[in-house]
């Protein structure tokens, strides 16, 4: 089978199964494993799929964005390894902003008490308000989807604030696009925090690597990543844009 034959047979399978194993393929195709990990690696460059361990897995569309509820319910113990991780690097006294991300408000049990806490996530409130953290929710546009207050007044209403540490959920992380979602709006919010922070995370697991999503937030050196298994490959990758930290059971 020809090159661009096994290229097309690829996508279909993509396009049918979202995410497809190596051994799949060698089989369908006939031909040898180096020979499709070299066929995924140029669909990779040319930006039609993403690797993923053992396989590939069909690029999200850059606009395609899941609800709170959608993003809350899925890899829910990756998450909450990633948020107890990034907890921990919360210290008594510190002034952190917390984004509006579903991974990010799994940090919240985790948290000590004695911080200062501002945040664009109605969802966080109710969590850090029961736990009797000082919390402050930026003023503006509350956004029904992903629970985010957005907009003019919510930008207005951060500038008043500067940060210790700032923990952010993104939907996309390339090595040369750096971090992106698909709300320009919301990725304003995420830009400007991260200026006004002293150290800055980005908190995702696995499957956001080699996304790209609509709205660029910033490039990859500016934040440091929080995530739960990177296959060698990937962090090889990645890992020379930034710094990384994979947490471990």
């Amino acid at each position: 089978m020809l090159t661009p034959e096994r290229h097309r047979l690829i996508l279909q399978m993509l396009k049918e199964k979202n995410i497809v194993k190596i051994q799949e393929l060698v089989d369908i195709t006939e031909t040898s494993e180096s020979t499709i990990r070299r066929d995924l690696t140029q669909l990779e460059q040319g930006k039609f799929l993403k690797r993923v361990h053992g396989g590939a897995a069909r690029l999200q569309g850059k606009l395609q964005e899941p609800s709170m509820s959608e993003k809350s319910a899925k890899n829910l113990q990756p998450k909450r390894q990633i948020a107890q991780y990034a907890a921990s690097l919360v210290e008594e006294g510190d002034c952190i902003y917390l984004d509006a991300g579903s991974t990010v408000l799994e940090m919240i049990p985790f948290l000590p008490k004695e911080i200062v806490v501002v945040t664009n996530g109605l969802m966080h409130v109710n969590p850090l308000l029961d736990k009797e953290i000082e919390t402050y929710l930026i003023g503006g546009y509350a956004k029904s989807k992903t629970k985010a207050i957005i907009g003019r007044g919510a930008l207005a209403s951060l500038e008043n604030y500067r940060f210790d540490k700032c923990f952010l959920g993104v939907n996309g992380i390339h090595p040369q696009f750096g971090y992106t979602t698909p709300d320009q709006e919301e990725a304003m919010i995420k830009k400007l925090a991260l200026s006004l922070s002293r150290e800055v995370f980005v908190l995702s697991d696995e499957s956001k690597f080699s996304e790209i999503a609509f709205a660029k937030i910033a490039d990859l050196h500016e934040a440091t990543i929080i995530t739960d298994e990177l296959d060698s490959e990937t962090k090889e990758n990645f890992s020379s844009k930034t710094t990384i930290k994979v947490v471990t059971t």
